[in-house]
């Protein structure tokens, strides 16, 4: 299997919840295992945590854990039969305190605001942008509309108000029951729904601190970038998060499908920037839902996401429900190693003119300069927290950084960062030997021989988070 940088997060769900199907799948390339919490209930979520942990056992890999929360996804209710056929220029009704089941004239709402958050000429979109209402007025708790763009409507089709601006909160009732859950297994990552602003994910890091305190865990949150209020706002919802994910489904549908290609770019380089990671995400491999292969546009997608610089790409449908799990992440992986071939290494553009005001950080890009000068086989960082492995992933670069910590919920963390491999290892509290055992750790991996050129980080003393201050160029004997 080629080396690969870009890491790939594959979303659960029945095609995938085989044991042996998602072994397969972790051995062709998962590095974290999506858990969408938009359906199946607790139980359904602890035991598929516990599937996880034991398929990355039999495959000999460590692959951390991300819960999706739900969000305050906004649904229309369900109709009698079903489902119904609007035709364009036809009278339709959301009815917020409508409880009989919807038909042809309208349907109930599963959020009551609505009402409050919309007026006369704003445009609703149904069902991702496939079925567009203009909002003819409201009365009470009914939005009267007319059909501008018809088709079938069928029960609990998400809504999304073009340019936005629904003031639900971030973090629903059902999320912060969904935070604990997620905590009693200790979910490496978690993913919130539709932030609007920093305080948004300031509020659902609280709620996983506390939620998690008991099993002394701290997970990494990942922000969605789904809403058109968060485009103004992302470079705080960046600081107060540890990653973003380019959710481009309810993004496209608030801002428009022709605006997302340049945000994705504005949205890695700006992660990147600011040393956050980033996942892409959305109908990547869509047509593999159906399809064994991809088709011509899809690989061009995935690419370019890598190109762009994201640290990962994700799968939704496809290894959830598709009929060919294993094969996507195949494909997948085989696009992303293709790519990272073609890409320019800048380093030393990339360091002119940054200061630097931690010593650690200085040793992290003094690492990757003086390997990248040198012509090193690895890069190697004796890490606790996992920070300087995330420093140097945020620059491109053909040499693999190879993280070494003692802790398992650090190596977990580090499996989602670009072009870092972690491993677990115990240290030694002593300097010495503790590079000693490093190298021997790499030479019994083959990672390195006899011979080979390698720059290594560490702390003294060691152990100590946020200490690194040591940076040796070894060859190995």
């Amino acid at each position: 299997m080629a080396r690969r940088a870009t890491k790939i997060v594959a979303t659960l769900g029945p095609a995938s919840s085989d044991p042996a199907v998602l072994e397969r799948m972790i051995r062709a390339g998962v590095n974290v295992v999506r858990l969408n919490f938009s359906h199946g209930t607790a139980q359904d979520h602890i035991d598929r945590a516990r599937l996880v942990r034991e398929a990355g056992q039999a495959a000999g890999r460590e692959v951390a854990i991300m819960a999706d929360l739900q969000g305050p996804k906004i649904r229309v209710g369900k109709f009698a039969e079903g489902k119904v056929m609007l035709e364009p220029g036809a009278k339709f009704v959301l009815d917020a305190s409508r409880t009989e089941p919807g038909d042809v004239n309208g349907v109930g709402l599963d959020y009551k605001e609505l009402p409050r958050d919309v007026k006369s000429g704003d445009h609703l979109l149904l069902n991702d942008g496939l079925i567009v209402l203009v909002v003819d007025g409201v009365k009470g708790d009914q939005i009267r509309t007319t059909v501008k763009l018809g088709g079938v409507l069928s029960n609990n089709k998400g809504i999304n108000k073009q340019g936005g601006g629904l003031t639900a909160p971030a973090l629903t009732a059902k999320d912060m029951e969904d935070i604990r859950t997620a905590m009693s297994f200790q979910a490496d990552y978690v993913a919130v729904s539709f932030p609007k602003n920093a305080t948004d994910m300031e509020m659902a890091r609280q709620l996983c601190n506390v939620a998690a305190a008991e099993f002394r865990h701290k997970p990494a949150l990942i922000a969605k970038i789904e809403r058109a209020e968060a485009i103004p706002n992302l470079e705080a919802i960046l600081k107060a998060s540890d990653g973003i994910m380019v959710a481009r489904g309810d993004l496209a549908v608030e801002v428009g499908n022709a605006a997302v290609p340049a945000l994705q770019k504005r949205m890695i380089r700006m992660a990147r920037e600011h040393d956050r990671v980033v996942i892409t995400a959305t109908q990547m491999m869509e047509s593999m839902i159906t399809a064994p292969v991809p088709t011509r546009a899809e690989v061009s997608d995935v690419a370019n996401a890598v190109l762009d610089g994201t640290d990962a790409v994700m799968t939704s449908a496809e290894t959830a429900t598709g009929a060919y799990p294993v094969e996507v992440v195949q494909q997948m992986a085989a696009i992303c190693a293709e790519a990272e071939m073609a890409e320019d290494v800048k380093l030393d553009a990339d360091f002119t003119g940054m200061h630097f005001s931690r010593i650690d950080q200085s040793i992290a890009m003094g690492a990757l300069f003086t390997a990248y000068h040198l012509g090193c086989k690895a890069i190697v960082a004796l890490t606790d927290s996992g920070s300087t492995a995330l420093w140097m992933s945020r620059h491109r670069i053909h040499i693999p950084i190879y993280a070494l910590t003692p802790k398992l919920v650090t190596q977990r963390k580090m499996a989602l960062y670009r072009n870092v491999r972690p491993l677990l290892m115990d240290q030694s509290a002593e300097r010495d030997m503790a590079l000693a055992e490093a190298e021997a750790h790499l030479k019994k991996r083959g990672i390195v021989a006899s011979g080979d050129i390698y720059a290594i980080t560490c702390g003294e003393p060691m152990g100590a988070p946020g200490g690194t201050n040591m940076l040796k160029i070894c060859r190995a004997v």
